[in-house]
């Protein structure tokens, strides 16, 4: 992996975010837009974004500095964060369902978004990527809205908890308790345990991964969701689907807000300026 710098940017002296209301599935969510640059140029890309909390905990808040950060690099594109249901009001699959809306609201409200409504895509951490993951699933077998990528930082895939590096972490007693929060937070989000394999659910368990936007995979080391993020990304390049996997660094995950504090000032924000450059035909840096 090229090196680049460990601290995150400074935000943009023009930084503009906006608290608003969006469309989910049930009803009205919070969402938060985030640009930098002239306020009244129409920003081609659109990334809506999903925060992580293991489904059961998390808002909007949580992924605030990281978002700064994100439009800060790059003031072409526009940022959407938007809540959505959580597991301790209704389980599985009002989560997914209110991602999938709120990528059909944006689509229909782009003039609120200073958005051309050329390029929308999606992307999350942790649970949040999950559901960006799912929500390509969603609109390829819903008939929309098109999607031109998504963006998957340290990924919730695999409710099985299956893979080598998720059953190697009771080997360490902090790890352990890593381990275990995912666990809980599977077992509060889907407690009808059929629905552990739907795709839906359990992108990484599905049969059917053609027909999907190129993606961006990023896990890291040491961490118990590395191992499902990596399958993931081989799948999808195995069903001829675009996909970029990288592995960053080892970073101290225990803490809440660790997955976001990774993100800002280890590689993602690189990473994910070259994807999107990449979409838009700007050539990307050889593989690593």
């Amino acid at each position: 992996m090229t090196a680049m710098q460990q601290t995150a940017p400074e935000f943009a002296p023009d930084l503009k975010i906006r608290d608003l209301e969006v469309q989910g599935a049930q009803g009205p969510l919070a969402a938060r837009l985030y640009m930098a640059g002239a306020a009244s140029a129409k920003r081609e890309t659109l990334i809506v974004f999903f925060h992580g909390g293991g489904f059961v905990s998390g808002d909007l808040d949580e992924a605030d500095p990281f978002l700064r950060h994100l439009v800060s690099c790059n003031n072409k594109h526009v940022v959407l964060a938007a809540n959505y249901t959580l597991a301790t009001a209704s389980p599985f699959p009002a989560a997914v369902e209110d991602a999938h809306a709120v990528l059909l609201w944006a689509k229909k409200n782009k003039a609120k978004l200073n958005w051309s409504g050329k390029r929308m895509l999606t992307a999350g951490i942790e649970a949040g990527a999950n559901l960006a993951a799912v929500t390509t699933l969603m609109s390829r077998d819903r008939g929309g809205p098109p999607l031109a990528g998504q963006i998957l930082i340290m990924p919730m895939l695999d409710p099985g908890l299956s893979t080598s590096s998720m059953r190697e972490m009771p080997n360490c007693a902090v790890k352990a308790q890593m381990a275990e929060t995912c666990a809980a937070a599977y077992r509060g989000y889907l407690p009808n345990a059929a629905d552990r394999t739907h795709p839906y659910a359990s992108p990484l368990q599905s049969s059917r991964l053609k027909n999907l936007p190129p993606a961006l995979i990023l896990s890291a080391e040491d961490d118990p969701l590395r191992d499902e993020a990596e399958q993931y990304g081989a799948k999808l390049i195995s069903c001829g689907i675009k996909t970029t996997v990288r592995r960053m660094p080892a970073a101290p995950l225990a803490d809440q807000e660790a997955r976001n504090e990774c993100a800002c000032k280890v590689f993602a924000l690189q990473e994910m300026a070259w994807f999107i450059n990449g979409l838009d035909g700007t050539e990307t840096p050889p593989a690593k």
